[in-house]
């Protein structure tokens, strides 16, 4: 068989195996029912969870399934408002999504890969003033900020920036500059007397998820431990881990306050954790949201001792409060200009001892 042969089964494969897509308006009174048939692999129901949620589409009811070695996905969407999609580009954008190629979804969301950016990953010791101060450092070593997104929980932070170079608007090639710039951040992220060491990474940005790597240098972070002082469950939300011995499954369940992007942000952790959903269901109401799924390990076991479901218990945890915000929210909209941000978050600082989430 020759290249060409190759390819040629190549894309008979991926015709055969991509994901299946049926838009239905008509089977429900409120929403959008959207049904996605998928080869069974680990990753395929982050993909379809994160292609809808890349489009804003607020899940009210989901179903998954697994068949032999097919997957079926049904989602209940609508828009902000609570009103059905009537929007013929979105189900495009969907289908053109997931069909493009089952092996590797591009979704129309937040992925930023591009020659003019430089990317910048932080993960370190949360506290007062830190972004103000990271700001500060990028902008004295003028680079300007493009895009950022910033999380913070249990005392841990995670940022991923794009900065280009102030001057010529593209990314920042020289070295000595990026290793300044890396010293410098470290710095910053190191503090007085922090027992955890931060990691700086500057890099040419690939096709990334920012929401799924943020996720990552989170779980890096290991920002679902608490001390045992802190074990306060009465606030969080109530998570379950429990065996299903006739079936061979173990069963999480989550029961939270509804919010944009939650399942997302529970698929995605169990995903990282390498376990695989058989089969699950998402039902939401204006306020609650309860989430139950039957997983195994990618190694097709299900979970082993009481200190892994425990640690099931603390992800799903920090998954749900990650983007869950606590403070005030406050949106600027102005015309941008170089040092802004710096600006801003100075003023912060000094008028408050405020902790900050932004997203740009």
């Amino acid at each position: 068989m020759d290249d060409h042969d190759d390819d040629a089964y190549a894309k008979l494969l991926r015709r055969v195996n991509s994901p299946r897509v049926v838009v239905d308006n008509d089977a429900c009174e409120h929403a959008t029912v959207i049904q996605v048939d998928t080869v069974k692999r680990q990753g395929a129901l982050l993909e379809v969870v994160q292609v809808l949620t890349d489009l804003n589409l607020v899940m009210t009811k989901a179903y998954m399934s697994s068949d032999g070695v097919w997957f079926m996905h049904v989602f209940y969407v609508t828009d902000d408002h609570g009103n059905k999609i009537r929007d013929e580009g979105i189900f495009n954008c969907i289908e053109k999504a997931l069909e493009t190629d089952a092996c590797m979804v591009k979704s129309t969301g937040k992925m930023l890969p591009s020659k003019e950016h430089t990317l910048i990953e932080l993960t370190g010791t949360d506290r007062p003033g830190l972004l103000s101060e990271v700001c500060a450092v990028l902008t004295d070593l003028r680079c300007n900020v493009v895009n950022a997104e910033i999380w913070a929980h249990n005392a841990r932070a995670a940022a991923v920036i794009h900065i280009a170079d102030q001057s010529t608007g593209t990314a920042i090639e020289d070295p000595r500059k990026l290793s300044l710039i890396k010293e410098l951040l470290y710095n910053v992220l190191k503090g007085h007397g922090d027992f955890r060491t931060p990691i700086v990474s500057i890099s040419s940005p690939g096709e990334i998820h920012i929401g799924r790597r943020l996720h990552q240098m989170m779980f890096a972070a290991r920002d679902f431990e608490r001390p045992g002082s802190e074990n306060d469950n009465s606030a969080r939300p109530y998570v379950t881990v429990f065996d299903c011995p006739d079936r061979d499954y173990t069963v999480v369940t989550a029961t939270s306050i509804d919010r944009p992007k939650l399942v997302f942000d529970t698929v995605c952790t169990l995903t990282d954790m390498q376990y695989l959903v058989f089969h699950g269901t998402v039902i939401t109401d204006s306020k609650k949201a309860y989430q139950e799924y039957y997983i195994r390990h990618v190694d097709g076991f299900p979970t082993s001792s009481e200190a892994e479901r425990q640690r099931v218990i603390e992800c799903i945890q920090a998954a749900i409060e990650r983007r869950a915000s606590e403070g005030l929210p406050l949106e600027l909209f102005t015309d941008d200009h170089f040092g802004l941000l710096s600006y801003i978050t100075r003023i912060l600082r000094e008028n408050a001892s405020v902790q900050i989430e932004i997203g740009l």
